[in-house]
């Protein structure tokens, strides 16, 4: 299975609601999933021990996806397989203080690794032109009148380009970033939500603000189209998983790394003859 088939690089637009939320479409078998999984899991720890013996590119790998998605058991599941000596984690929640104070790309470029690392971002500056979208909280921030005096179309219109160029900007300085957006139905949130009530071992993940934000369900589906359509690049790529049965979604994101690294072709260094 290849992950092209879920790939947005700006050749084409996306449209979100018309993408599938499960595995329905691809006929498979979970046994067969969970094997190739596993299989997939063993190519990555060889990659990666490569790619960090090389160390002349670095990875950035941003998983995106409203609530209940399944970011959190993608971390566990499938980057448990990488060796976490040469992976970092960053989860990026709602901004500090601090944070407010400086641009909105501060904290994420404090967070990039070192060339022949990986980082995987739960959630990322992607918030900044969603939730902040959203719910309008451009008005409230404490910017200059000639930044928040642009129309709310202009103002993250500017963001979009921002990113773009961000984006770009680590290609060039030798780092690949990759996009994974949990394309999940609404029914299946619901499913998940009424699970974190039900089982006593998930009560501690449920949250009324999960519920007020499922309230802006179709304004958060506007949002995402948006964002994935303006900063889909050759170089910065979206994919667009299903991830109504998180062990096919497991599948497709070991295998876009999978197929990363294996474009990146890392090589072990080899010793100089003279030091030989």
């Amino acid at each position: 299975m290849k992950a092209d088939r879920y790939l947005f690089d700006g050749s084409h637009p996306c449209a979100l609601r018309k993408l599938p939320c499960d595995s329905n479409d691809d006929h498979v078998k979970k046994e067969d999933i969970l094997a190739k999984t596993a299989e997939n899991l063993e190519k990555m720890a060889a990659l990666q021990d490569a790619f960090y013996a090389d160390g002349r590119e670095g990875l950035v790998i941003i998983l995106q996806a409203l609530d209940a998605a399944g970011k959190d058991s993608t971390v566990k599941h499938v980057m448990g397989g990488l060796n976490p000596q040469g992976v970092q984690v960053t989860s990026f929640k709602q901004p500090t203080s601090e944070e407010l104070h400086h641009d909105f790309l501060w904290r994420v470029n404090k967070a990039l690794p070192p060339r022949g690392s990986i980082a995987i971002f739960n959630r990322s500056y992607y918030e900044d032109v969603l939730v902040v979208q959203v719910h309008d909280l451009q008005k409230t921030y404490q910017m200059a009148p000639r930044v928040l005096e642009d129309s709310k179309k202009d103002f993250f219109e500017k963001r979009y380009r921002q990113i773009r160029s961000y984006e770009e900007y680590l290609y060039e300085n030798s780092y690949r970033v990759v996009k994974i957006f949990l394309h999940v139905s609404k029914d299946e949130q619901k499913k998940r939500f009424l699970e974190r009530i039900d089982r006593p071992e998930k009560n501690w993940k449920f949250s009324e603000s999960d519920i007020a934000e499922r309230a802006h369900w179709e304004d958060y589906q506007a949002a995402y189209q948006d964002a994935i359509r303006e900063t889909s690049t050759k170089n910065a790529p979206w994919y667009i998983v299903p991830a109504d049965k998180k062990w096919f979604a497991r599948l497709l994101i070991s295998q876009i790394i999978v197929e990363t690294l294996q474009d990146i072709d890392p090589q072990y260094p080899e010793l100089p003859e003279a030091k030989r």
